[in-house]
């Protein structure tokens, strides 16, 4: 039995807040075996994607029937600063699909961490500031919206890239 703390209901404030809270996410998405993840962000530049802690969370939720989804406006910040995640994606990519929204303003773009059992939306990007819990109608409210930009979106960030 898991003695690892529930995720929180609450507002975050503060950029480490906020990324401690899409580590804890990850963490408990491979303990728990959540089956379907949406991370969204503008640029996931300030997300802690790189660390080989989240690259190991990545890795134990990574299995048979899951799926996650990543939606951007644009990928360039994850292929400069966050290795071991595009060499994660690479790997898992017959279960992970990126989405891009290029024209879309960097500040609608939902920044975000959905599941089915929690989720966790930065509503001011600039000062992190946001709330987070397993509330249903927040669940539901929030994978509407991702789904209205995930209609408006062209695959993006491929899991190779082929040279000549």
């Amino acid at each position: 039995m898991s003695t690892a703390a529930p995720l929180p209901d609450r507002r975050f404030e503060g950029r480490e807040a906020f990324r401690q809270l899409v580590r804890d996410a990850l963490a408990t998405a491979a303990r728990e075996g959540w089956r379907e993840i949406v991370l969204s962000d503008a640029s996931f530049e300030d997300w802690p994607l790189g660390e080989r802690a989240v690259a190991e969370a990545l890795q134990a939720w990574s299995a048979s029937g899951r799926s996650m989804v990543l939606l951007a406006r644009r990928y360039d910040a994850v292929v400069r600063q966050h290795a071991r995640f595009v060499q994660w994606r690479g790997m898992w990519s017959h279960i992970v699909a990126a989405s891009a929204c290029p024209s879309a303003d960097p500040l609608d773009l939902p920044s975000a961490v959905w599941s089915p059992h929690w989720v966790l939306e930065r509503r001011d990007i600039d000062r992190s500031i946001g709330w987070c819990g397993s509330e249903p109608e927040r669940r539901v409210a929030l994978r509407e919206l991702l789904d209205a930009w995930l209609q408006k979106a062209t695959p993006a960030f491929p899991a190779t890239t082929l040279g000549l």
